[in-house]
């Protein structure tokens, strides 16, 4: 399933969403600069290796906070930078700019950290935004739950575009990211085939479930027009 857009309109224009957006393009396209040593050694330096974060060392914490805005590729940088589009406008609008500066960066920093947990001796980077845009999700979710997600759901080679409610479609999202996770778990490096973090994603959504609230700069009144909700 691939997500086209959801239901509502942001208020104001989401400046912090499309600066971490231009910050990921940036060292993005740095990395397409550097020889494959060097990305690997780049990636070794500012990814999060949990065989290497040590309390006696407060510099090896530092890829908790850089790890958030390396890619691996295309793919994983446009999927990433996609969902932010989506769903970050709207929980930026609720949390203002600085608000969801700091959320954004606290919960990337906590999916790090639980990832790292869950494989506390692997020698493997773990890098993306991914677990910052969980939580992300993890707040649209209970902040927005009469929101429907336009999907894109490939049939039979033809494309077909449903609504989705967003409470449906996260909450599918969230079990596939935990019953992978749990799989995961059974491997030495924490992660399953594709080399995908799981628990940062489960981290990261329940994480911004639980003090996405503590972030709010403004509770707007909940309108109905039509067939959608916008927040005013």
């Amino acid at each position: 399933m691939l997500p086209i857009r959801d239901t509502i309109r942001a208020r104001n224009f989401p400046i912090v969403t499309w600066l971490l957006i231009a910050a990921n393009a940036v060292v993005f396209f740095f990395e397409l600069t550097l020889s494959p040593a060097g990305l690997e050694q780049f990636i070794a330096n500012f990814g999060v290796v949990p065989a290497n974060l040590s309390l006696s060392n407060p510099l090896s914490w530092f890829p908790l906070l850089s790890h958030m805005f390396l890619h691996g590729g295309w793919m994983h940088v446009l999927s990433n930078m996609w969902t932010l589009v989506i769903f970050g406008d709207n929980v930026e609008d609720r949390m203002g700019p600085v608000g969801f500066l700091l959320f954004y960066l606290l919960g990337g920093v906590v999916a790090g950290l639980i990832q790292a947990f869950s494989a506390p001796g692997s020698a493997v980077p773990a890098i993306g935004a991914s677990g910052a845009i969980a939580a992300v999700l993890g707040a649209y979710f209970l902040f927005f739950p009469k929101s429907r997600v336009i999907t894109l759901i490939p049939l039979f080679f033809l494309p077909w575009f449903v609504e989705i409610p967003a409470l449906v479609y996260l909450g599918v999202w969230f079990v596939s990211q935990l019953f992978s996770g749990a799989l995961a778990l059974a491997t030495a490096s924490g992660v399953a085939s594709g080399g995908v973090a799981w628990w940062a994603h489960v981290g990261g959504f329940v994480f911004g479930l639980l003090v996405c609230n503590l972030f709010v700069a403004r509770r707007p009144k909940e309108v109905w027009h039509r067939d959608e909700y916008y927040p005013f």
